[in-house]
């Protein structure tokens, strides 16, 4: 939607297509990070935007054994927007595209599934659709595939994907929120488990981190064994981990962490995480993906709309976004495989305050650098794409 948008307003004919009937889907990326923020208030679009419902994360704390660390603060930020908001994703997607509608160039099409590309003399130049009113084909001048970590574009196109492994999944679940909850505090770690609770302002969004394959063993164990672990690992939430009726309530996540080694070939690119699917460790991936779509149309968008487009060019998107994707993937594999897999393999020894956390607990002063980390990221990007209004 944001490529989507950029291109619109650069006056570039583009069609997005989306094969749900709307934007709404449960436990998808809801971090919006400053890096984010900044692009929207260069699209002139972070006054109404922040006028959406939304929380806002101004610091991290974790738990571990019970002794809160203190991690990152965004008071300092060097950024207008000194806070991580957090908003639901279908109303980030109902923005852009209801924005979006100003611009003649741009049609969005929902219900209408791509299942294929097509391709004429070596290069792709469409992709094929199911929609409710029958199969669809649609030409282009390129295609982008923006549909995730599982995506059809990415399969159909036989480029090559690196996995770089992952040692846990995620299970995604919601509590209710009561006024005299503990403050924000991102993770509680413990010797055999890990949760996340993020406040939704009337709800904890949680997620509680399994090893590799773990949701069989999960299952097995029961519903019951699953509420005592939560209420185990966030002492707090105990009084109403029976508001998890059933499995139904529990959404699971298999995370992968890999990369395309191209992004493109003649006709195609890919972009987000279907070109480098990310772990959910420091919720970078939405903020990630609509990096890539600036540095898209910053790169592409003059040479779309003069039809001058050339396979370097569309090579120029991966040199330009590869490098911050590298170095978020490496630290999230860090976190992985440091952090939390031996904390989900159920150690014998306590989980110890590594050194870098108490370093950071004890010096306010540094604790602006993690959060600039995560906040701007690496290499942000902005919005350079002309506007033909």
């Amino acid at each position: 939607m944001m490529l989507g948008y950029l291109l619109g307003r650069a006056g570039v004919g583009t069609v997005v297509l989306e094969k749900h009937a709307d934007f709404l889907r449960d436990f998808r990326g809801d971090t919006v990070h400053p890096s984010t923020l900044q692009i929207m208030q260069e699209l002139g679009l972070s006054e109404a935007f922040l006028k959406l419902p939304h929380s806002k994360i101004r610091a991290f704390a974790a738990e571990i054994n019970n002794r809160q660390v203190k991690i990152a603060d965004f008071e300092h930020v060097p950024t207008p927007f000194k806070f991580i908001a957090l908003m639901p994703q279908w109303d980030f997607l109902n923005f852009l595209a209801s924005q979006g509608r100003r611009f003649p160039c741009l049609k969005v099409m929902m219900s209408a599934q791509v299942v294929g590309l097509t391709e004429t003399a070596g290069k792709i130049d469409g992709v094929t659709a199911r929609t409710l009113d029958g199969p669809l084909e649609v030409r282009a001048d390129l295609v982008v595939g923006c549909d995730g970590r599982t995506s059809t574009v990415r399969s159909a196109s036989g480029l090559v994907v690196q996995d770089l492994g992952s040692p846990i999944d995620v299970l995604w679940f919601r509590l209710s929120k009561k006024a005299n909850d503990p403050g924000q505090v991102i993770g509680r770690l413990g010797r055999d488990k890990m949760i996340v609770t993020i406040d939704r302002t009337d709800y904890w969004q949680c997620a509680y981190v399994i090893a590799k394959g773990g949701i069989g063993r999960i299952h097995a164990a029961g519903l019951g064994a699953f509420r005592a672990a939560v209420a185990d690992g966030a002492h707090f939430l105990a009084d109403r981990v029976d508001e998890l009726r059933s499995f139904d309530d529990i959404k699971l996540l298999s995370v992968s962490v890999d990369r395309l080694s191209t992004w493109s070939k003649p006709g195609l690119l890919c972009i987000g995480d279907a070109a480098h699917a990310m772990s959910p460790v420091g919720g970078v991936g939405i903020n990630l993906a609509i990096q890539d779509a600036v540095a898209t149309a910053n790169l592409l968008a003059g040479k779309l709309k003069a039809g001058t487009v050339r396979d370097a060019d569309l090579d120029g998107v991966r040199r330009r976004r590869l490098f911050p994707v590298k170095v978020l993937q490496a630290m999230q594999v860090a976190v992985h495989n440091r952090v939390l897999q031996p904390t989900v393999s159920g150690g014998e020894r306590p989980l110890a305050v590594p050194w870098p956390l108490k370093v950071l607990n004890g010096n306010a002063w540094l604790r602006r650098w993690p959060a600039q980390f995560l906040g701007l990221g690496v290499r942000p990007e902005h919005v350079r794409s002309p506007s033909a209004s």
